[in-house]
């Protein structure tokens, strides 16, 4: 074989002998599935590991992030993961997280799996995933003050297209019952100060404060460990004066305040929750519009958010 071959093999660029060469129909097949195969494993890849497109089906994030957006998802900068359920179904396998570039961040973007409602260990459908704005990190205090967001007692940067649909506020004192932690008198414009659990956080843990910090403990264990017998809190039948949490995680809100169910509502994200980091929205149109009237469907492209930059 010439040098000049031997390079051309090398790179994988056919030679002038295999250009000659006449494949059999069988070669031809062979070729067709192998190269189906692997644009199927990179796809996986890409898909699992590095970035992948979700559709905003709600207006949470409003004006940030409009509903029919097609956003692209960093899955890279958190730390990828494996998948975690049998594709199409809710059966849990082994899976690994690969190391994080670094952390959410204060402001971050964040795609994660949903934990499920303020009094459920865990979500009804299970790999739902949520886009939130990330509000507070481990260890902070977040708080509501009129409408305002603090946090760590600092006024929180006002997202650029903040959105809120009442010009009336929900006035300090009035309690709204779905409020997370259960029982505590605030509601979603006047709301904590809450300081969110980081790893290796202590707790007191008694009857005046359990039912602030049950559930987030119990889905820390992925059942219902938490109660109270005779006036003494357990976990696991044993009995606790305090807890120590095992996880970091985050307080999230949407940018359309007025219309989000966020953190405020249903608790904590840990961080193995997280999933990445939505950065740009690749494509937008009216998602109301079904595909059968396709050329209305087309008018509605809304080509100032094509390759909009999220922040």
């Amino acid at each position: 074989m010439s040098f000049k071959n031997s390079v051309k093999k090398f790179f994988g660029i056919k030679t002038e002998e295999e250009i000659k060469k006449q494949k059999t129909p069988k070669e031809k097949v062979k070729e067709f599935i192998e190269s189906l195969l692997f644009a199927g494993i990179a796809a996986f890849f890409i898909i699992t590991f590095i970035v992948q497109n979700t559709r905003i089906p709600t207006g949470s994030m409003e004006d940030t992030i409009l509903v029919g957006d097609f956003v692209l998802v960093n899955k890279f900068i958190y730390g990828p993961e494996s998948p975690k359920y049998i594709p199409f179904t809710q059966i849990e396998i082994p899976h690994f997280r690969l190391p994080a570039l670094r952390d959410p961040h204060r402001g971050d973007i964040v795609v994660f799996e949903f934990p499920g409602m303020r009094d459920q260990v865990k979500a009804d459908e299970l790999g739902v995933n949520y886009v939130k704005r990330c509000i507070g990190t481990p260890g902070d205090t977040v708080q509501v003050i009129h409408n305002v967001v603090y946090v760590n007692h600092k006024m929180f940067p006002v997202p650029s297209h903040i959105k809120y649909l009442s010009e009336y506020e929900t006035p300090p004192g009035t309690i709204n019952p779905r409020i997370f932690p259960k029982g505590m008198p605030w509601n979603e414009d006047n709301y904590g100060p809450i300081v969110i659990p980081k790893k290796g956080y202590k707790i007191r843990l008694d009857t005046s404060n359990v039912e602030q910090w049950e559930i987030t403990i119990d889905r820390e264990y992925g059942r219902r460990v938490v109660a109270v017998k005779d006036g003494v809190v357990t976990i696991e039948g044993k009995p606790v004066t305090s807890y120590t949490f095992k996880k970091d995680y985050y307080f999230m809100m949407g940018d359309n305040r007025d219309d989000s169910l966020d953190s405020r509502f249903w608790g904590f994200v840990p961080r193995d929750n997280v999933e990445g980091e939505a950065f740009i929205t690749l494509f937008s149109w009216d998602r109301d519009i079904p595909f059968t009237d396709f050329f209305r469907l087309i008018g509605s492209i809304r080509p100032d958010r094509i390759l909009l930059l999220l922040h």
